[in-house]
């Protein structure tokens, strides 16, 4: 048996086949949808995944503003952020995130980014992330194909 044959193969950012993905978002739970969103990210459901480098795909989540929430969270998650001044803590439901500008985006993203590598690898596996609250999407060049999140696990 020839051992040369058995090499194992490591991806760097030349050799990445990085492809771009739609994701329709309606009716979906968000854990359960942002936890394929970051294993498609990572590249994780790849044959030729390698953890130290960015192998994933580019995902764009259309129909973000439809997604919901199992259980009472709506109305009684809390998200927390801080404003950099004394006594300034603030607290936000879902529900009151979805009325702001750009809520459902930051309910997301913020889902995403706790499931990703923390360092400058997951920083930079965030920016590959695009969410639209409705069906109409800016990367029609790079011709994504759409596919059912369902069929993942």
């Amino acid at each position: 048996m020839d051992t040369l044959s058995y090499k194992t193969i490591s991806v760097n950012k030349e050799t990445a086949k990085k492809e771009w993905v739609v994701i329709d978002a309606s009716g979906q739970v968000v854990g359960r949808l942002c936890s394929k969103v970051a294993k498609l990210l990572r590249g994780k459901y790849k044959p030729s995944f390698t953890p130290h480098v960015d192998c994933g795909d580019n995902v764009i989540i259309i129909n973000a503003s439809k997604v919901v929430f199992s259980g009472k969270k709506e109305t009684e998650k809390l998200y927390t952020r801080y404003t950099g001044y004394p006594g300034g803590q603030r607290f936000d439901t879902p529900a009151k995130l979805r009325l702001k500008k750009d809520g459902v985006e930051r309910i997301i993203r913020h889902a995403v980014k706790g499931m990703l590598p923390k360092g400058p690898l997951g920083r930079h596996i965030l920016d590959n992330l695009y969410v639209y609250e409705g069906t109409e999407h800016k990367h029609e060049a790079q011709k994504p194909k759409a596919i059912d999140i369902n069929q993942y696990k």
